[in-house]
């Protein structure tokens, strides 16, 4: 048996998954089909891997991910900005798949990460509430883009088009709350966060479906992962201004819309939104403070199993 636990980095590709092992600086590619995953296994087995790490590549890597779990490796999805920051702190700035399966490996060598666990509902749940947001953006822009149209042929087109979106925006609201319905533990979380004012349908289903750490983390954590905990600024005497950076975007447009409802007829938010306005702070200030406590909240209460009369933030 070696004296070291080796782990494999993957650079993966619509059609190919880069593969290096550290530190026995192996370096293989396979295709990125059922075929190419049991050559990946094979190589793996042969080298005593455990730990495979494979940056998140917008989606082409999850049936990899969800092979190499069946099979009984810790896989690690990584943040890309963090791999590329890591990057180039070692000097890595040449940047080719080869060199960023390399880097991978080396990054989770190093640095600690934690196991993806699969969620099989979940997955599905999020799957659906992503093409929900996608049909939202195309609705929004089309709908921007109708209202300076001269033409009334394209005006046409355009309402037929908003017709058609709105009618499967509907039809993926009706069935992710049947999906959410039909599962015991997300049904009672789900009612758990509807019981606070301020929190709707669009909001629950999503912090459901991509926020599933929600109850499971510090309130700093949770905070953090969304991206709505405050960085400071500060070197020497300069006291710079507190900013906001990285996390879930995908979560916060749903959550800033609820906490912009929550701040005017929430009590305890609106109590929290009243205090930074007449403190002087920027508006913007102010509801990303609201997003954050609602959040915090939120986090207790299914941490809790408490509704929102009974929560503890």
């Amino acid at each position: 048996m070696p004296q070291f636990s080796p782990k494999a980095g993957v650079d993966c590709s619509s059609d190919r998954l880069d593969v290096h092992i550290h530190p026995l600086e192996t370096a293989f590619s396979v295709a990125n089909d059922a075929k190419g995953w049991q050559e990946l296994d094979r190589h793996l087995a042969a080298a005593q891997v455990e730990v495979v790490a494979i940056e998140a590549s917008g989606g082409c890597e999850l049936q990899a991910c969800h092979f190499l779990i069946e099979r009984g490796y810790s896989v690690r999805l990584l943040n890309p900005y963090r791999v590329r920051l890591f990057a180039k702190a070692i000097g890595r700035l040449a940047k080719t798949d080869p060199i960023d399966a390399a880097v991978i490996a080396h990054f989770v060598a190093v640095v600690p990460t934690r196991p993806m666990v699969r969620h099989t509902t979940v997955e599905a749940l999020a799957e659906l509430v992503g093409a929900r947001a996608q049909l939202l953006d195309q609705h929004t822009a089309l709908s921007n883009q109708a209202r300076w149209h001269h033409d009334a042929t394209l005006r046409r087109i355009s309402r037929r088009r908003e017709t058609a979106l709105k009618a499967d925006i509907n039809t993926l609201d009706r069935l992710i709350a049947a999906r959410v319905a039909a599962d015991p533990d997300l049904a009672a979380k789900n009612a758990i966060l509807r019981s606070m004012k301020g929190v709707g349908p669009v909001l629950a289903h999503t912090l459901l479906a991509l926020l599933p750490e929600l109850g499971l983390l510090s309130r700093w954590q949770i905070a953090a992962l969304v991206g709505v905990a405050p960085f400071d600024d500060n070197s020497g005497k300069r006291q710079g201004v507190r900013f906001i950076q990285g996390g879930r975007s995908s979560v916060r447009p749903p959550l800033f819309m609820a906490a912009m409802a929550a701040a005017k007829h929430n009590p305890v938010l609106k109590a929290c939104s009243d205090r930074l306005r007449n403190a002087g702070k920027k508006p913007k200030v102010a509801i990303v403070a609201v997003m954050r406590r609602m959040l915090t909240i939120l986090n207790a209460m299914l941490r809790d199993n408490a509704p929102w009369q009974n929560h503890a933030a």
